[in-house]
């Protein structure tokens, strides 16, 4: 933002700056935060600010991150613990839906510029945008993971996300949660345009004062999303079967109809709204990630680094669990009964890395981080001991006793 300034608005979280062409920057900056997220009060700040271009257009408006740790996290999940009534849940669903739907709908082109992290409702809010321009870095990551919580995205995800890059690969991402990097999202279409750090505050003025036209969906996407939707919408319950019952994780099957039936306004079906967002499942799931941010901030305060680890169990968890640490740099040791046992995990870890790792050396370099280790001896050395020892008491028993004699000084 180095042109000549003409007027800028600071409020607490959201800053407006106009330059002297007509264009104007819109940076959050969430106060207290080392991350943004869209509090009820950053997005009534925001509400202010369109207020404030309804009555003074820009000739185009940037919105962007003040933030060197991303874009924007998503909701303020500290807020979902006071949603106590049906008519609590159906106001959070409305705020950010119809908020971004007036975004969506001002006169003047407005672009997203996404750098780092951009989830949930921040992506909604960037695909409320008519531009999304992202910023080819490791750390950019766009994805709704509002199904990992137990709820849906109700700002618009459901309703645009379809639209820009097919109904199937749409569904993918929302019934899993999954995210892509900054390449694969200008793949998808999702992005416009994706661009290096060097050139973004450039190629941002560019592309807002001269949006890009998008090319439109084949005409098969266009007919998923009309005379055929149901036809994807019973493949997606299916594929969602395979891996959960409704009555245990019912959020992926309220996509499915939110969408199919209603084009993603959850606020056309007010039972489904308030029958997810205030489950069990998402109250049990909103807890743990409360539980998660607890562990990471610990693990922020401790200058303690691992770099050996013993696993104890060879199963699909601790088998899975030692490739995860020796794929990132850890030397492993993998204890189980015997070498038979301990076998099919290494083999499983090849085969994942191999489809990863084209390199043979490195291939071979990560192998040889992952050591089988039937009786144990690098537990006495390692800087972290994992029990991943499935159910079977009297096989416990006998591994953890062995454990305990290897981890006694001599």
């Amino acid at each position: 933002m180095n042109m000549h300034t003409q007027t800028s608005l600071t409020q607490q979280h959201w800053h407006l700056t106009r330059e002297a062409d007509g264009l104007a920057w819109l940076s959050l900056d969430k106060a207290g935060e080392s991350a943004n997220s869209l509090s009820k009060a950053v997005m009534a700040e925001l509400s202010g600010v369109l207020d404030e271009l309804d009555r003074q257009p820009p000739k185009a408006l940037i919105i962007c991150s003040a933030k060197s740790a991303g874009f924007i996290a998503g909701a303020d999940i500290s807020e979902f613990d006071q949603l106590d009534s049906p008519e609590a849940a159906k106001a959070m669903v409305a705020r950010g839906w119809e908020l971004f739907n007036r975004l969506a709908n001002v006169s003047y082109p407005t672009l997203a510029l996404v750098r780092g992290h951009c989830l949930g409702g921040g992506l909604e809010l960037a695909l409320a945008c008519r531009t999304l321009l992202v910023v080819d870095e490791p750390g950019t990551k766009l994805g709704l993971p509002e199904v990992m919580l137990g709820i849906f995205p109700g700002w618009g995800g459901m309703l645009r996300l379809p639209r820009r890059v097919g109904p199937a690969v749409a569904l993918d991402l929302m019934l899993a949660g999954k995210t892509v990097d900054a390449k694969k999202a200008k793949r998808l279409g999702l992005a416009d345009e994706c661009v290096p750090p060097r050139v973004m505050e450039s190629a941002a003025r560019q592309l807002a004062l001269n949006p890009p036209s998008r090319k439109p969906l084949p005409l098969l996407q266009r007919l998923f999303l009309g005379p055929l939707r149901g036809v994807v919408a019973g493949q997606a319950r299916k594929q969602v079967a395979k891996r959960a019952r409704p009555e245990h994780y019912p959020a992926p099957y309220a996509i499915i109809d939110l969408w199919a039936k209603y084009d993603g306004n959850a606020l056309a079906a007010p039972e489904i709204t308030d029958r997810i967002v205030r489950s069990a499942t998402a109250r049990n799931l909103v807890r743990v990630f409360h539980l998660q941010e607890r562990l990471k901030a610990f693990g922020k305060d401790s200058a303690f680094v691992a770099k050996r680890v013993h696993v104890v169990g060879a199963g699909v968890m601790g088998g899975d669990i030692a490739a995860w640490c020796a794929g990132r740099g850890l030397t492993v040791t993998l204890q189980d009964q015997n070498v038979e046992r301990i076998a099919p995990a290494i083999k499983r870890a090849h085969a994942g890395f191999a489809r990863r790792i084209r390199d043979k050396l490195q291939l071979r370099a990560v192998m040889d981080r992952l050591i089988p280790d039937p009786e144990g001896h690098g537990a006495a050395h390692a800087d972290v001991v994992i029990e991943a020892i499935f159910e079977n008491l009297e096989a416990k028993h006998s591994l953890l006793k062995g454990l305990e004699a290897r981890m006694k000084p001599d």
